[in-house]
């Protein structure tokens, strides 16, 4: 099993985000590639570390982000300024490896889960990066609600209670 290391990177707004980091073996020479992990909206990036040495790629390298408020990464739990930020923090993410690794985009392949598939989606459409690669696993474009008039009971929660959390049953 590879070991990660733990980073930070600091966002466009100043706030520093963890992320972990697993080394690949790069021949002298040949460029670094590097695969992005993205955890599901209620997750952290060790719910997915079993990725790396599950995808066998020994010459890769491999990172995977807590996004704010999850894990190890800064705020209330699941709380960011908005969607928007959400999706420049990948940008920023992505300009940082760039600079402390030396890997170009067109060497990024993206794994993204659930809600990180979402941000990760937005992003691709966004900022149109040269990714190798992205694969989305069970995006959550939309979230079925069992219970009627949900979404309208959230609506009116949140304004009569502010931000809050509903417990996932997944």
């Amino acid at each position: 099993m590879r070991e990660a290391q733990h980073q930070t990177f600091t966002t466009h707004d100043g706030v520093e985000l963890f992320y972990r980091y697993w080394p690949g073996t790069t021949a002298p020479g040949e460029p670094r590639q590097a695969v992005l992990l993205f955890h599901r909206g209620h997750e952290h990036s060790g719910r997915i570390a079993h990725l790396v040495d599950e995808l066998n790629l020994p010459n890769h390298d491999f990172f995977a982000w807590d996004a704010r408020g999850h894990g190890l990464s800064p705020g209330a739990r699941g709380d960011s300024p908005g969607f928007a930020t959400s999706v420049r923090d990948v940008q920023t993410f992505c300009d940082h490896l760039g600079a402390a690794y030396g890997i170009d985009e067109e060497n990024i392949a993206m794994v993204a889960q659930s809600v990180g598939a979402v941000i990760v989606a937005t992003w691709v459409h966004d900022y149109a990066p040269r990714i190798r690669a992205l694969v989305l696993a069970s995006p959550a474009f939309k979230v079925k609600l069992y219970v009627p008039f949900a979404r309208q009971g959230l609506v009116l929660m949140r304004r009569w209670r502010g931000n809050f959390f509903v417990n996932s049953y997944v």
